[in-house]
């Protein structure tokens, strides 16, 4: 065996013994045994869209009391540690994970973290050995640190890069299908694993037969809305609720969901505000970042918007 083989295979044994897997679990008592859920990822999460479409989604489960949502995702970040020579025009490396996740965890006290990294983790180069090992460190190393607090953890597969939009000498798509097989491959030590990837590319694939410049990545890498539902829509159905997967838009899942029209832009408001304040709050190295409220202030403001959502829901 390899001496990277040995160490994965080592790493692995050590972030399962930490903590007992969450696989076994039914995605549903996770969640309704989460006070509060953290996602934590890239500029994907932080843009929020699909943390903001399946909180709505949450909106509309008999959940009482509703887990509190908190998005800490951070434009360019990686889990890899990696940064491409010049990032951002030569103005900033690529900010690490590793640097702020104590803190992060440590100021939003998840029971539940939605993990999703790998976009820039390859930083869009072609596939290769070492980067994909940096990946799996990263990835490994992170699940440790929270399995070891006690948190339970999904991981979620990166969405896919539309080489169709911007093509480079290689496929990065291919380089982000490897990382996601591998993610998915950790079902098989306990791992809970949502696939956004794969849907994605087959859901695009299928579009282009009709429309060959379809896209739900307009600059290749950042999904639009219909994208983010894309990715929402998978959680929902990990989540048990095939029905309002099948919905083709946010919109017309909430309208299956007899949800309360305007409810879903105060979660979506609820989320911006509670995400800017707990990113300010635990810090971090990546700069032109909107500084948030102080935690009290922003928890105040969410409050009020709750008060808002459950106003307009029990009008319905």
């Amino acid at each position: 065996m390899k001496f990277w083989h040995l160490a994965v295979v080592l790493a692995l044994w050590a972030g399962n013994a930490v903590s007992p897997t969450t696989a076994a679990e039914k995605p549903m008592e996770l969640i309704q045994g989460a006070k509060r859920i953290v996602f934590l990822g890239d500029s994907i999460t932080y843009s929020g869209q699909y943390v903001a479409m399946f909180e709505a989604w949450l909106e509309t489960q008999p959940l009482d009391p509703q887990p509190t949502i908190i998005d800490v995702g951070l434009p360019s970040e990686t889990v890899s540690e990696l940064s491409e020579e010049g990032h951002a025009g030569g103005a900033f490396p690529r900010p690490g994970v590793a640097e702020r996740l104590v803190r992060v965890l440590d100021t939003t006290k998840p029971d539940l973290l939605f993990v999703c990294y790998g976009m820039n983790c390859g930083i869009y180069e072609e596939f290769a050995e070492e980067r994909f090992q940096k990946y799996r460190d990263g990835m490994l190393a992170l699940r440790k640190e929270a399995l070891g607090r006690g948190i339970k953890i999904v991981h979620i597969t990166p969405p896919m890069y539309d080489d169709a939009v911007k093509p480079l000498a290689w496929s990065y798509n291919h380089v982000l299908d490897e990382y996601s097989r591998w993610l998915l491959d950790r079902r098989s030590d306990g791992w809970t694993v949502v696939d956004t990837h794969f849907p994605m590319n087959q859901f695009v694939a299928e579009k282009r037969k009709s429309d060959p410049k379809f896209t739900v990545c307009p600059d290749a890498v950042h999904p639009n809305n219909a994208g983010h539902w894309l990715i929402a829509r998978e959680l929902i159905r990990w989540a048990g609720d095939e029905a309002s997967a099948n919905a083709d838009s946010p919109e017309a899942m909430l309208k299956l969901r007899s949800a309360p029209e305007g409810a879903a832009e105060l979660v979506q408001q609820r989320m911006a505000v509670l995400r800017d304040a707990y990113l300010s709050a635990a810090g971090h190295k990546r700069p032109g970042m909107r500084a948030g409220l102080p935690i009290p202030e922003a928890t105040k403001r969410a409050d009020e918007l709750t008060q808002q959502i459950e106003k307009l829901k029990s009008a319905k």
